[in-house]
């Protein structure tokens, strides 16, 4: 990040979803894709950068699909949990690889693999400049990742929230049906829950704007946004109490 400005913030909390992991596949983990996201993390963490991380697990399991196909919701959201995890482990393998120190954290104990999050030991991680990885949601059923991402954020003391997406931030309707949606740069968390804008579920942004933690939107489709998103370029969707 040398030569391109200072990040703009010191503690964030990344999302990623599970799908951000497939690439082109139809399910699973794509090793290049894997690769790029750990090479871009490697390169916030070089510029002094404190990050905490939340993965879905929609690219291995979802609880909700899984109720639809016969399997009981509790235990398809619990089977959804460990699907994070295992994403969890891949990405800290390939930190790991890339010199980054990785803790992965779990909201159910699993200590042959992971910690449990404890909140200070966490954030003793992050003072150290380790990434922490934060898996398994919640720990609770009926509770999406996003809301596990506005959780950690709030408990680790994040300045914001980065959730990484297949679209650059939020727009008037679907970009992908409806060729005149547009772009919206900045709302507020009112608005995405009275205009029901597709960006977190509404537990997730009640717990945001609760403690008033901006969230911004960007794609990971386009290789270094997470740099760029931590030095406040203008490649996405912010949502605040300030925002228009």
């Amino acid at each position: 990040m040398a030569g391109t400005g200072e990040p703009k913030y010191k503690r964030v909390l990344l999302k990623l979803s599970g799908e951000a992991l497939m690439g082109d596949r139809k399910y699973g983990i794509d090793p290049e894709t894997l690769a790029r996201i750990a090479d871009e993390i490697a390169e916030v963490i070089s510029a002094g950068v404190e990050l905490a991380m939340v993965i879905g697990g929609g690219n291995i399991f979802r609880g909700v699909s899984g109720a639809t196909e016969g399997i009981d919701r509790v235990a398809g959201d619990h089977m959804g949990m460990l699907a994070t995890v295992i994403n969890s482990l891949a990405l800290q393998d390939a930190l790991e690889r890339r010199g980054v120190t990785t803790r992965v954290t779990t909201a159910i104990p699993m200590t042959a693999v992971a910690e449990p999050f404890i909140r200070r030991r966490a954030m003793r991680h992050l003072e150290k400049k380790r990434v922490v990885i934060c898996a398994a949601g919640t720990g609770n059923p009926f509770f999406t990742t996003d809301s596990a991402a506005a959780l950690r954020a709030n408990e680790l003391k994040c300045e914001i929230i980065f959730k990484a997406t297949k679209v650059d931030g939020i727009y008037t309707a679907d970009p992908q049906k409806d060729p005149s949606a547009k772009r919206i740069a900045r709302t507020s968390y009112q608005r995405v829950l009275s205009d029901r804008l597709q960006v977190m579920d509404a537990a997730a942004i009640d717990l945001a704007r609760g403690s008033s933690i901006p969230i911004y939107i960007f794609s990971l489709k386009e290789k270094g946004n997470i740099r760029r998103a931590l030095l406040g370029d203008d490649i996405g969707s912010m949502v605040s109490d300030d925002a228009a």
